[in-house]
């Protein structure tokens, strides 16, 4: 067997570790692998070999169709072997190299019989391995030994026929559901292991019926759980029913609280936990349903167990972003975890107790928090800068003592990201205190002087640019910001010299001085500090090329109205000719990428086995794929593509999820379509669309799909006519149509003669916010004040009554489809008023900002004023219309 990681060496200076695998080859371990075949098996040899391919897989090492099976035949001999450490590497083995279906037959014999054999050990293996690399066809042979095994009194054998039941139902769920009764037996078993295992496959079976989840929880709430592991799986399902209770509108007391609240009393370390945790994670929880939970989280906190300490800690941190109010009492506790030899407790206390802190108590925080930031890493700083800021936010009258702590780290050692939170929490500060812009700003010109990072100088100096000149004394910034012309690199000596100009122009008696300072700018040796100073000091000088009371200010003030990632694709695929490259051909939506996507990055296979290549996505994408159609390429310009929609259910026969098209005079519908049943192939597929409810659409052309075979998607689409640049709303039904023909799993071959047939599928609804794309502005205050103030539209409207103003914000946000501003999207805990900022630019590229104020009353009756700017006064008067209506 392999020797753990040993010291090669104790007399090494740098006592260097080594692996015992290092250097290995394939090829000579394949070679090594001969020793399977010698007639007298030498156990230890043949596990040293086993260990070493195991290795090779785990490392990632890929296996040819004939070395594998070469190896497989050779581990297959070495059940002769009487030797129980071998055997167990045979066991091993065979899992990970996962054989053929045909060659799974040469070692079914000898694993039936180790299932059947006196030797527990033995049997709970044979279950593991067998279970892993049959199909289902072998798995009804067996069946009736797996359902014997999971009542077995050993309860290693039970287990392993437990655990092997979880691996199947994502295969074989059919046969796996025909074991309810064994495994409820097993739920009632005396062993801590076999208990949770059942429990854990039970509710797998169950899971896709509310009703029995329900059913099960509340027989098991009664008592009948002994397993620790087991109580934590039911306090979870237990969370999760009481979820799904309150989300179908079952109101009065909550179902199952009592369970929650004696688990508290539990015995078990783990099980308390587990059940604070699941009270403090319930919706809408209130403070005294939370006291008993906080209660005994507050004792863990001086367990002598850091591993408790920790628990508890990050527990009570969690609840302190809603409910600050209810973990004070745990203050005097959580401040002695400051000194904490573990820097992960210490880093959680402290940010909770800045969440939970009052005014008064703010002094001597920072005093504490001072000795501690020496001696945690840059990750744990970022940690307690980023509460600091809420801190701050939360009491604006000590944001001295918190401004001067911020600006003292700020001069330390520390990365990148660190440096950069400290900055972006000075900036934030600044931006909602204005007492504190002077200061601020001062700290952030002195951090410049000695700045190693060119990102952060540049970002700094653009911020100066903005606010310098708004303050009382901007003369006092210049000199720091002419420092950098001639002490930084190109990059930043540039973008000293904007900043320079937006104080020339924005302050008319420094305008003489910084056109001087500008003039030695152009002498500069790289060309875009000389060429922006030339710039700068024609639009400063006035000579008539430039409107300096409008183009000037948008010029140096304005932001881009296309986000910098769309305009990068659109530089790169632009082809030189003789038209020059036209911005307004940049796409303004913000692109995102679903999480689902990102993760599959990577893992798609290649060469002949790959699937076909999925539908085009993206904008870029939609409007090549779209332009290619005739019967849409003259539509004009699309406007827009929506994200999909889901019109099936998930498991169903055909998936179907609908992208919208918006255009100026017509919306198209691609309904990508995905058949699921490996026996079937569909033709002539295309989506019958009602459109009785949507008045001003009618239906002008469709285009069918030919073929639609197994896994393997398509598209069909459907396109209708509206009235030009006009909102039009409205709901579509839709009706799946097509010809099923079976298909020979044997051959692959369709048969001649198909059925016609139909599948319903979900409503599909055309809404406001579809014609609205989300585009963000850098700075939103400047583009605010750059529209016309007679043109604003501003009106208050009644919300009702809602949970929260996070739900009444989403709701709004998610209404106009607009995109929110310097992530005023974000509620501060207990609220009672809120400002979200929102921008966008609406059908017909009609620019969009939105200032909606929020307020909520004792009754949690919220109310809201909204005020609208747009470039065209009637689209103000639409988005009011919107919401209004909404």
């Amino acid at each position: 067997m392999a020797q753990p990681f040993v010291k090669k060496d104790d007399d090494h200076d740098d006592e260097l570790e080594y692996s015992p695998f290092m250097g290995i080859e394939k090829g000579a371990v394949l070679q090594e692998a001969r020793v399977f075949n010698d007639a007298q098996v030498d156990p230890r040899r043949c596990s040293q070999v086993i260990t070493k391919l195991l290795y090779l897989l785990n490392q990632g090492e890929s296996f040819t169709k004939v070395e594998a099976t070469e190896v497989f035949f050779s581990v297959t001999k070495l059940f002769q072997s009487k030797d129980t450490g071998l055997r167990r590497m045979v066991y091993l083995i065979i899992k990970e190299l996962s054989p053929s279906s045909d060659e799974v037959i040469i070692v079914t014999s000898s694993l039936m019989k180790d299932m059947n054999s006196k030797i527990d050990m033995y049997r709970a293996n044979a279950i593991r391995v067998l279970c892993r690399i049959i199909d289902g066809t072998l798995l009804t042979q067996i069946e009736r030994y797996l359902k014997q095994a999971i009542v077995d009194k050993n309860p290693v054998v039970s287990s392993a026929a437990l655990v092997s039941g979880l691996h199947l139902l994502r295969t074989n769920p059919e046969i796996v559901k025909r074991w309810s009764n064994e495994v409820q037996e097993g739920v009632q078993s005396r062993s801590a292991l076999v208990q949770f295992h059942a429990l854990a496959l039970l509710h797998q079976i169950r899971q896709n019926d509310r009703l029995a989840v329900s059913k099960l929880v509340g027989s098991l709430t009664r008592g009948s759980v002994r397993s620790p592991l087991a109580q934590c799986l039911l306090i979870r399902y237990t969370s999760q029913v009481i979820r799904d209770m309150a989300n179908h509108g079952q109101s009065g007391e909550r179902p199952f609280y009592e369970f929650l609240e004696s688990c508290l009393r539990h015995k078990a370390e783990m099980v308390i936990l587990e059940a604070a945790r699941a009270i403090t994670e319930l919706d809408c929880v209130t403070s005294r349903e939370l006291t008993p939970a906080i209660t005994v989280l507050q004792l863990f906190l001086s367990s002598p167990k850091p591993v408790l300490r920790f628990a508890a800690v990050r527990t009570l941190n969690k609840v302190s972003m809603t409910h600050p109010m209810a973990v004070t009492n745990c203050n005097i506790d959580m401040e002695s975890l400051i000194s904490d030899q573990n820097r992960s407790i210490a880093t959680l206390a402290i940010t909770t107790l800045l969440k939970t802190g009052n005014e008064s108590s703010v002094e001597r925080l920072m005093k504490q928090i001072t000795n501690f930031m020496s001696d945690i890493a840059d990750e744990f700083k970022i940690v307690v800068v980023d509460a600091i800021r809420s801190l701050c936010v939360k009491f604006p009258l000590k944001y001295r003592s918190l401004m001067t702590f911020l600006s003292n780290i700020l001069r330390e050692e520390g990365g990148f990201e660190y440096k950069r939170a400290i900055v972006d929490s000075i900036v934030t500060i600044i931006r909602d205190i204005p007492d504190a812009k002077e200061s601020g700003l001062l700290h952030l010109c002195e951090f410049i002087e000695d700045c190693e990072f060119t990102y952060l100088s540049t970002q700094i100096l653009h911020f100066l640019g903005i606010e310098g000149p708004k303050t009382s004394d901007p003369s006092k910034y210049i000199r720091y910001i002419y420092n950098r012309v001639h002490l930084e690199n190109a990059t930043v000596r540039a973008a000293a010299v904007s900043t320079l100009a937006k104080f020339g122009f924005m302050v008319d008696s420094l305008k003489p001085r910084i056109t001087i300072l500008l003039k030695r700018c152009i002498y500069d040796s790289d060309d875009e500090v000389r060429d922006r100073a030339t710039l700068f000091l024609s639009v400063l000088g006035g000579d008539g090329t430039v409107d300096t009371d409008k183009d000037s200010t948008e010029f140096l003030f304005g932001s881009l109205e296309v986000p910098l990632t769309n305009m990068e694709t659109s530089l790169k695929n632009y082809d030189p000719s003789e038209e020059a490259f036209d911005i307004n051909s940049v796409p303004k939506e913000v692109k995102s990428q679903p999480l689902a996507e990102k993760k599959a990055q990577g893992k798609k296979p290649t060469g002949l086995g790959a699937p076909p290549a999925a539908p085009a996505s993206g904008f870029e994408g939609y409007e090549r794929l779209l332009s290619s159609i005739p019967e849409f390429a003259a539509f004009g310009k699309l406007f827009k593509s929506s994200s999909p929609v889901e019109l099936t259910e998930a498991e169903t026969e055909y998936a179907v999820n609908v992208v919208k098209h918006i255009f100026d005079n017509h919306v198209v519908f691609q309904y990508n379509c995905t058949n699921t049943i490996p026996e079937q192939l569909l033709e002539r597929v295309n989506v019958i669309v009602d459109a009785s409810e949507a008045e001003e659409f009618s239906e002008v052309t469709s285009k069918a799909l030919n073929s639609l075979p197994y896994d393997s998607p398509g598209q069909a689409f459907v396109a209708f006519e509206k009235p030009a640049g006009v909102p039009a709303v409205g709901k579509f039904s839709n009706t799946l149509t097509f010809v099923v023909k079976e298909v020979d799993p044997s051959t692959g071959e369709a048969e001649d003669d198909g059925v016609e047939d139909e599948y319903q599928l979900e409503d599909l609804e055309v809404v406001s916010a579809d014609y609205m794309l989300k585009v963000s502005v850098s700075n939103f205050r400047n583009a605010w004040e750059s529209m016309n103030e007679d043109d604003e539209h501003v009106d208050e409207y009644g919300l009702g009554q809602r949970e929260s103003l996070v739900e009444a914000i989403k709701a709004v946000i998610e209404l106009l489809g607009m995109q929110p501003c310097e992530g005023t999207e974000t509620v501060p805990s207990n609220a009672r008023s809120h400002t979200c900022l929102l921008s966008g630019v609406y059908i017909g590229n009609v620019k969009v900002l939105v200032r909606a104020q929020f307020g909520m009353d004792s009754s949690r009756e919220i109310a809201m004023k909204l005020a609208v700017r747009a470039e065209d006064v009637s689209v103000a008067a639409a988005i009011h219309e919107i919401v209004a209506n909404g």
